[in-house]
């Protein structure tokens, strides 16, 4: 009987150690796809940034145009939009904080 309990004792003993391995295994592998994820995310970041720097590229060389070309009107334009937009973050900025 006491055998019996011995093996019985050494399998419950080999079944907890199993059950940590497999429990570290689980969270080995969550944070593998984690940090995937994350990495997805940062080059989808990165491909926006990159897409917004090429468009304001293009806009600015279509002001420089418009301004070498002596439009004055649609620089005034773009300017009172600018400090536009920069007022109303201002005063946005200035509300929330």
């Amino acid at each position: 009987m006491s055998e019996s309990y011995e093996r019985e004792s050494q399998n419950n003993e080999l079944l907890n150690s199993l059950a940590h391995k497999t429990s570290a295994l689980k969270s080995v592998t969550i944070d593998i796809y984690d940090n995937a994820r994350n990495q997805d995310t940062l080059d989808n970041a990165n491909e926006v940034f990159s897409n917004m720097s090429t468009s304001l590229r293009g806009s600015a060389g279509r002001l420089t145009r418009a301004a070498r070309a002596g439009d004055k009107v649609a620089v005034l334009k773009v300017a009172g939009i600018c400090v536009g937009a920069g007022v109303g973050v201002w005063v946005v900025l200035g509300w929330i904080f």
